[in-house]
């Protein structure tokens, strides 16, 4: 907690951009495979507009034949267009697979480094303790993939656009010839007049799209915001479903549903409003699309200066034309929906860069905050340590303490007086308020809070936490179960569960302390972490832990008085506001 940043991390995290999101993968290690498919995929995409330039040219010798009624053309020219059909079945199914990879192996690229950097240095932990983005499993899950998939499909398809544009313009200038017309009597002339009515026509498309769209960009970011808020709020509802029977809170949990729902209501109102004004700019520009060509050449075919087969060669090639031109149109919804994701990436990224970012301008961290070091010391040791809220008011002060190997230390005080919060401190995890923590720099911590965490999996992997199942054997596990009495569950060991639905909350704490013993760390911190247990019950998982870890130090937070007999020990902490300060005593065992 000491090494806090500020200023400079605060003016990295302002140049995230989209660039700094889509550039690392391309870099990477991974830069050799990810070159080398898109280079593939852009190799085929340029076949693939040679076939559709080739079927141009088939399309005016096609019509010509039907014009002239050349019989003797026909069949070769049906050959001609079945293997140029196949051809473009063919690349076009295999261009699809290679980019479906290409967008995978992107997305799990992002996956892996955002997870590192989430998860990371507590960094997930201080998101969720200060509020600093909402719903990050969706930008990890969701956004990631939108993005990936979305900037890859955005940027190849605007590359083929830009081929076909080249392409088609080219043989629109050649074949729509030269447009004769008289301005205040003096003739005109104008050279491939068709190419430039479809770049005015794209224009203004596009310019008229931009204006009636544009606010779907802000609507569509508080859309995925409020669908995550919505099924979080499920999602919380089905964990604790057991919990809000007991309060019969039913209603209460139907009207916050509704409620969510409703501001998913209100955004999906705007989005429908603005979307039928988009809609209808779409639709009219893809219908005059259709004749606005034909409309066009039309002067030059009715004076007999081109073919009927040329006026199709050329209303196809206005279209292809037309579309490549029209890029900015035909994927604007897309662009919008990829504005939103990027912007809540980098949003996500941002806050990520700066772990710290609240504790460095909160007001209880304005003297440094809490300072935890690494020493070589064998004990624990606080040093002036006063706790604060993040608003910068006093919590609590806490006398210099100093935790040895095998000493036992009762943390007392009433509810709210900052017992939970000076373990939080100890584990590194609270750096509002002054002071030092000096902590052995080998030394293995456990920290046991009222309720552990219970990962999805075999009972197994939920004993070994945060360890890998396999580090232990089956004896050893055994041996933790029936010590901490649960028998019942020895033949349950590899079941696969949702274990913190089917254990009651005092089974879930007897292993919770089945855990320690197996890890036999050389500190434990247990914050009330027995709460649920009867009184004898609590008395034997203490003898329990003194006989098996003798030489590890044990902190206990508890209201019980009759913990006090278990350690040595005590630390009575009060509350600022009480004009009370914490004592440090000891006393014999």
């Amino acid at each position: 907690m000491s090494d806090q940043s500020s200023g400079p991390a605060s003016g990295q995290a302002d140049r995230v951009s989209a660039w700094s999101l889509i550039r690392p993968y391309w870099v990477s290690e991974e830069r050799k495979t990810a070159w080398g498919l898109l280079i593939t995929i852009i190799v085929m995409d340029l076949v693939l507009v040679g076939i559709n330039a080739r079927l141009n040219t088939w399309n005016r010798d096609f019509y010509n034949a039907l014009e002239g009624r050349k019989v003797h053309e026909f069949p070769q020219l049906m050959l001609l267009f079945s293997a140029l059909a196949f051809a473009f079945v063919g690349i076009s199914v295999y261009n699809r697979y290679l980019r479906q990879m290409l967008g995978f192996r992107w997305r799990q690229w992002l996956t892996t480094r955002y997870l590192q950097e989430w998860l990371g240095d507590g960094t997930f932990y201080r998101i969720e303790r200060d509020r600093l983005a909402d719903n990050p499993d969706q930008r990890v899950a969701v956004d990631l993939a939108s993005f990936a998939n979305t900037t890859l499909s955005l940027t190849l398809d605007l590359l083929s656009t830009l081929e076909t544009l080249v392409w088609f313009s080219t043989v629109l200038w050649s074949t729509a010839g030269v447009l004769a017309i008289e301005i205040g009597g003096t003739p005109v002339q104008i050279p491939g007049y068709m190419l430039w009515a479809a770049i005015v026509y794209a224009i203004v498309g596009s310019l008229l799209t931009n204006k009636v769209g544009h606010p779907l960009v802000s609507i569509n970011y508080q859309l995925q915001r409020v669908e995550a808020d919505f099924r979080f709020g499920l999602i919380r509802l089905r964990e604790n479903a057991e919990q809000i029977a007991f309060y019969d809170g039913m209603r209460v949990e139907e009207s916050t549903a509704h409620d969510l729902f409703g501001r998913i209501r209100e955004n999906w109102w705007r989005v429908m409003k603005y979307t039928r004004r988009y809609s209808f700019v779409l639709n009219f520009y893809a219908q005059i699309a259709e004749i606005f060509p034909i409309v066009v050449a039309s002067p030059r075919y009715f004076a007999g200066l081109m073919s009927f087969g040329t006026l199709m060669q050329i209303g196809d090639a206005f279209s292809s034309v037309s579309d490549s031109l029209s890029w900015f149109i035909n994927n604007y919804d897309t662009l919008v929906q990829w504005r939103a994701t990027v912007n809540r990436l980098r949003e996500f990224k941002r806050v990520m860069q700066l772990p710290h970012l609240k504790e460095s301008v909160s007001p209880a961290t304005e003297h440094g905050g809490i300072n935890l070091h690494y020493v070589d010391e064998n004990q624990l040791a606080t040093h002036n340590l006063t706790l604060a809220l993040p608003n910068g008011e006093t919590l609590a002060s806490v006398r210099d303490i100093a935790v040895k190997p095998g000493s036992r230390w009762l943390v007392r005080g009433p509810s709210g007086a900052g017992k939970s919060t000076l373990l939080r401190a100890l584990a590194g995890l609270w750096p509002f308020g002054n002071g030092s923590i000096d902590a052995p720099v080998n030394a293995r911590m456990m920290f046991v809070p009222q309720q552990s965490y219970l990962p999805v999996g075999s009972l197994k992997t939920g004993l070994a936490y945060p360890t890998a199942a396999t580090h232990f054997s089956d004896e050893e596990c055994y041996e933790a179960l029936r010590l901490c009495r649960l028998e019942g569950y020895v033949d349950r060991l590899h079941e696969s569960h949702h274990w913190w639905r089917i254990l009651s909350p005092g089974e879930q704490q007897r292993l919770a302390v089945a855990r320690v013993l197996m890890h036999k760390p050389d500190y434990v911190f247990l914050d009330e972490a027995t709460s649920a247990l009867d009184t004898a019950s609590e008395a034997y998982l203490y003898r329990l832990l003194t006989e098996r870890l003798p030489n590890a130090a044990i902190v206990s937070v508890t209201h019980r008085e009759s913990l006090a007999a278990f350690h040595q020990g005590t630390l009575d902490i009060a509350r600022a506001d009480e004009h009370e300060h914490a004592v440090a005593d000891t006393r014999p065992p």
